[in-house]
C-alpha cells in the first residue's frame, strides 16, 4: 500500500507534542494505542499532518483548528 506523503507533511513526536501542548510521552501513548496514526522510521516515529488534524477533529467536534 503506497501513500503519497511528503516529508514536509510529517512531524516528529516532539513537534506534535508542542503543537498540542502535551508531553512527548502523551503523544507516544497515543501512537502506541493506535489513536493517532504514525509511521515508524527505524527507532523513531513520524506523524502525518493529516493524522494530527483527524485526531484533533475527533476530540473536538465542530472546532475550527488549523495546522
Amino acid at each position: 500500500m503506497a501513500t503519497n506523503v511528503h516529508t514536509s507533511d510529517l512531524y516528529t513526536v516532539a513537534e506534535v507534542a508542542s503543537m498540542m501542548r502535551v508531553s512527548k510521552m502523551t503523544v507516544y501513548r497515543l501512537v502506541q494505542a493506535g489513536t493517532i496514526h504514525s509511521i515508524r522510521f527505524g527507532r523513531s516515529y513520524r506523524v502525518p499532518q493529516s493524522a494530527v488534524r483527524e485526531y484533533i477533529a475527533s476530540t473536538n467536534p465542530g472546532s475550527d483548528y488549523s495546522i
